[in-house]
């Protein structure tokens, strides 16, 4: 008499005999494929932005740009006349030290044609022809190249007499470029903008800088004393 055999249902304690990550896998089989059947009448998610939403993002981005736009200029012309007038500090003080190690007058004065615009940058040198000018017999001491586009550049001083320039005598002493006895002075300003520099040289030689902006006193410059 043949034999019929039954397949057993699966019961709870037959799955549980079974390996734990096989059946995991298949619960997660069966999720995913329940996830990307849609449900009826239901349209599937689609991700992204309209192109009202991208033009709204654009316009608020052009308006936060247009009204940073004044307080990055405004920030970079500050940076660009004080990196200026530290530079040209500079300048005058290595001419001031370099008169009084050598013993002798140094000049610094621009480096453009005919010695008459700051912008072009300077020289520091001695002029051991006394003409004013820097050519093949001088020693050049130092250079600077030009200022940044937009800088401009007076300069006044006790005898500002062309070419510009100014003296330091071996005492360490602004001077006449032909007579190191004759004190000189005055002030070299630099401006971009509303951002202001004034550089001033005393009777003595000595040297500061400062911004109008901060110190209404004692820093006049070149516009207010003509």
């Amino acid at each position: 008499m043949a034999t019929i055999s039954m397949a057993t249902p699966a019961t709870p304690a037959s799955m549980a005999n079974m390996s734990g990550i096989g059946w995991k896998r298949a619960m997660c089989q069966r999720l995913c494929a329940a996830c990307r059947a849609p449900a009826a009448g239901r349209r599937p998610c689609r991700t992204g932005h309209t192109l009202l939403e991208v033009l709204a993002v654009l316009s608020i981005a052009a308006l936060l740009a247009a009204f940073a736009l004044p307080s990055l200029q405004h920030v970079l012309a500050r940076q660009q006349v004080r990196a200026a007038a530290s530079d040209l500090f500079s300048a005058i003080e290595l001419t001031r030290a370099q008169a009084m190690a050598r013993g002798q007058r140094v000049l610094l004065m621009p480096a453009g044609p005919g010695g008459m615009d700051w912008r072009t940058g300077w020289l520091v040198f001695i002029d051991s022809n006394a003409n004013l000018a820097f050519d093949g017999g001088d020693e050049l001491l130092f250079r600077q190249g030009p200022l940044a586009a937009g800088i401009t550049a007076q300069f006044a001083f006790s005898s500002a007499t062309a070419p510009l320039y100014i003296a330091y005598n071996g005492a360490g002493r602004s001077c006449n470029a032909t007579n190191s006895l004759a004190a000189r002075w005055g002030t070299l300003s630099l401006a971009l903008g509303k951002q202001v520099r004034h550089i001033k040289i005393n009777m003595l030689g000595r040297v500061r800088v400062c911004d109008p902006q901060r110190q209404a006193a004692n820093c006049s410059g070149v516009a207010d004393s003509s």
